[in-house]
């Protein structure tokens, strides 16, 4: 895999994006974008649906037409490159949402379609091909599933195969709409940790679309985050947050993004105090709160403390009662309420 890399591997100049349609000539979408995504970053793009994030995506991919404004990639206009001998093709990959008919095809044959931009005409991969193939198929980690038919992956191996083809196809820039989309947890992990890996151990510029707050806050070197008003406001993710940029645009009900919890009424009427350190701690209060209990830091009608007892955890409840698990304290406290 190429490790080359360029400061900005994309640049959008004064960028308009949307559709024209008979009535109204332009439905734009998003307006005026001057962005850089640079090598060496994963960017998650984030936004309410509807907001343009795909239209974005597909543009700087080269499917969609822009209204106006200019794409450079390496500094190079893009239509300079389009009519290139390379295209764009070796410029960038990019992984879409639509769905895969060919279901018949191995994993091998999938993803070494990402050769085929660098194939002579007769279209046969050389030794160096092959070894690209065999590299990329161990990082992503899906060398066991290469003679497995599409057809027999679920959804989260399918999508680590589509992401292959993008690396295998070794490219300085790799554009991903809602790559995480309907995956179960360790899925969604595994991908934002591997497009971590492809952009800070190979330079690559990835720009990914997600919904997945949580792991963009956890995850991304920067956030584009799309607005009402068709702009694109960008920073790191902590910056949002603590500005309010997040809450914002957003709208949160019932969740403190600065926390990352959702926020619980105390409706139980009793006040706890809580001592204790560790993970055990926060997640002896996090119980509290999601039971409606209130919790005070002083004065308090009960005390419960989280303590270690040769290697296994017990809650004591106002120095008196000792419990195994929350869930038999939380019956014992039922008499007070």
């Amino acid at each position: 895999m190429s490790t080359d890399t360029f400061m900005n591997c994309i640049e959008t100049i004064d960028l308009t994006v949307g559709y024209t349609n008979r009535h109204d000539g332009f439905n734009i979408l998003l307006e005026n974008l001057n962005l850089k995504l640079k090598a060496g970053e994963l960017v998650c793009f984030m936004g309410q649906n509807g907001i343009g994030k795909s239209t974005l995506i597909r543009t700087l991919a080269g499917l969609q037409r822009p209204l106006s404004g200019t794409i450079k990639f390496n500094n190079l206009d893009s239509k300079t490159i389009k009519s290139s001998a390379d295209g764009l093709p070796h410029h960038l990959a990019v992984v879409l949402t639509d769905r895969i008919t060919a279901v018949n095809m191995t994993v091998s044959d999938v993803v070494s379609f990402g050769r085929y931009p660098y194939l002579g005409w007769a279209a046969r991969l050389s030794t160096e091909d092959i070894q690209i193939i065999k590299e990329t198929l161990k990082e992503t980690r899906i060398e066991h599933l290469k003679d497995k038919k599409l057809h027999e992956l679920s959804d989260g191996q399918i999508q680590m195969v589509m992401i292959a083809r993008a690396v295998i196809q070794d490219t300085p820039i790799i554009l991903l709409d809602e790559p995480t989309a309907h995956l179960d947890l360790n899925n969604r992990l595994e991908i934002m940790n591997l497009l971590r890996r492809l952009a800070h151990n190979y330079g690559k510029a990835i720009l990914a679309s997600t919904h997945e707050l949580d792991l963009a806050l956890q995850t991304a070197d920067l956030i584009w985050l799309a607005g009402q008003d068709k702009k694109i406001i960008t920073g790191i993710p902590e910056d949002l947050v603590l500005d309010g940029t997040f809450d914002f645009i957003f709208q949160f009900k019932g969740f403190d993004l600065k926390t990352g919890k959702v926020q619980h009424e105390p409706y139980r009427g009793l006040n706890i105090k809580i001592e204790g350190s560790g993970h055990e701690f926060l997640w002896t209060k996090n119980a509290f709160e999601r039971k409606g209990f209130s919790i005070t830091p002083e004065a308090s009608q009960h005390t419960v403390a989280v303590r270690q007892t040769q290697g296994s955890l017990e809650w004591v409840l106002d120095d008196k009662i000792n419990f195994r698990s929350l869930q038999q304290l939380f019956l014992s406290l039922e008499s007070f309420v």
